[in-house]
């Protein structure tokens, strides 16, 4: 804790700490208030709110896994703090566009548009087109918030660090869901552009992190340079093991994520502000999770909590379907407030459900990422990470379609729920491989 209050005071964390705040709150309000105003304001049917939901969590992926080789060759070859400054400007831009589609949408505007053969909306093609841009901005800054750690930070600050990003970034995601359930559309269209340009600003404030290896050429071919970074970064079976089931666990919060809107709507009987407190909820106990494994492992590097914490994930995960079957049989017959929530028989159990859910996630995914900066060359740290989000974006993408497929095949969204405690058990093997291959390196490394 003296190490976190520490870094907290010291320019060579701060900033950039704020800025990623910033972008994280700004990118979860965004993307929060479109989607839980296209769910209760223009859709009506479960299978279109499913579907949308899932489109949505798709696009702001996608860039991940088509950008992923680039960002973080430009990372690693540029200075960091320059391309958050250039990303953080650019920003100001795409909340522009993204503002117009929230105004237009707010004001009825339903102009119809076909794009690419699909019948849709002005104002939802440009909310759409924006959150698209999130991600290719996230796509960007990714790499370059863990790899710029090492480089700033001392070696026993990392963990620290990384947990202080990693539960900074979700108490922003907390605030800017918050924000979305709560506040009409139309405000939180002038406040995301207000946010970006206030991060711009802090952006300005991060120390310079120049290269830390020899300048090489970038490669613009983005299928190549993604097949080749992958191989090379999948050379260490700890950074192997470590990025699969990293993949996991996120495509297990995306499936659960993509799953939230719809099931409070149709399963709980829930307002968009009780959807905004599942999102809270969760992002809460991710938060719980990086801090507490920080303090259970005492600065030290290592995944011998991983697989039991994955493990406790996935009971938590069936409970919370159990909870919803029971609350599904004795449903409410109109829409609840968070009030008329709260006082129903077994909304407190379905929260520490979703508590549990996250507090172990957040256990078992910190110190990973910890993984990927440390048992790498300095020079190599982004490239890692963007590797390491290549794969996670993919696994990610392939959990929306598959959240897509289930809810255009009929599937309850309430049944879908199961298809995450699955991945769990997955999620649970490899961090049982990572921990084997922790200590033969370990091994390896004293004789």
């Amino acid at each position: 804790m003296l190490t976190s209050t520490h870094l907290l005071r010291s320019r060579r964390f701060l900033p950039l700490f704020i800025t990623q705040l910033f972008n994280a709150f700004n990118d979860n309000l965004y993307k929060t208030a479109m989607v839980l105003f296209v769910v209760y304001s223009i859709y009506n049917s479960e299978e279109a709110e499913g579907q949308f939901s899932a489109i949505a969590s798709g696009l702001f992926i996608l860039p991940f896994f088509l950008l992923s080789a680039l960002a973080g060759q430009l990372a690693d070859m540029r200075d960091k703090a320059a391309i958050i400054r250039k990303v953080k400007f650019c920003e100001i831009i795409l909340m522009l566009i993204g503002a117009s589609g929230l105004y237009l949408a707010w004001k009825g505007y339903d102009l119809p548009l076909n794009l690419f053969g699909i019948e849709t909306t002005l104002p939802i093609a440009l909310m759409l087109f924006a959150l698209f841009l999130t991600g290719v901005q996230s796509t960007f800054l990714g790499p370059i918030k863990y790899a710029i750690l090492p480089q700033h930070l001392r070696k026993n600050e990392v963990l620290a660090g990384t947990g202080l990003v990693e539960a900074g970034t979700y108490i922003a995601i907390l605030a800017g869901t918050i924000l979305a359930g709560w506040i009409p559309v139309e405000i939180a269209a002038v406040g995301i552009i207000l946010t970006s340009v206030v991060a711009y600003f802090v952006s300005r404030q991060v120390p310079d992190a120049p290269p830390q290896g020899a300048p090489e050429k970038l490669d613009w071919h983005i299928l190549r340079a993604s097949i080749q970074l992958v191989r090379e970064t999948m050379h260490s079976r700890e950074v192997f093991f470590a990025i699969i089931a990293i993949s996991f666990f996120w495509t297990i919060g995306a499936v659960l994520f993509i799953q939230f809107p719809p099931l409070a709507k149709n399963v709980i009987m829930a307002s968009k502000e009780v959807a905004s407190l599942f999102l809270v909820v969760f992002s809460v106990g991710i938060a719980i999770g990086s801090i507490a494994i920080n303090a259970l492992l005492k600065g030290e590097v290592s995944a011998r909590y991983a697989p039991q914490a994955v493990i406790v994930m996935g009971l938590f995960v069936v409970a919370f379907y159990l909870v919803a079957k029971l609350w599904q049989a004795d449903q409410p017959t109109e829409l609840l407030d968070v009030a008329g929530f709260l006082a129903w028989p077994m909304a407190t159990v379905l929260l520490l459900c979703l508590l549990g859910i996250s507090v172990a996630g957040g256990m078992f995914v910190v110190p990973l990422y910890a993984f990927l900066t440390t048992r790498v060359a300095p020079e190599k740290a982004s490239r890692t990470i963007a590797a390491n989000n290549i794969v996670n974006s993919g696994a990610m993408v392939c959990g929306s379609l598959l959240a897509m497929a289930m809810s255009a095949a009929g599937v309850p969204i309430v049944e879908q729920v199961l298809i995450s405690a699955l991945m769990c058990v997955i999620s649970a093997w490899l961090a049982r491989k990572l921990l084997v291959a922790e200590r033969d390196a370990i091994a390896e490394r004293m004789f």
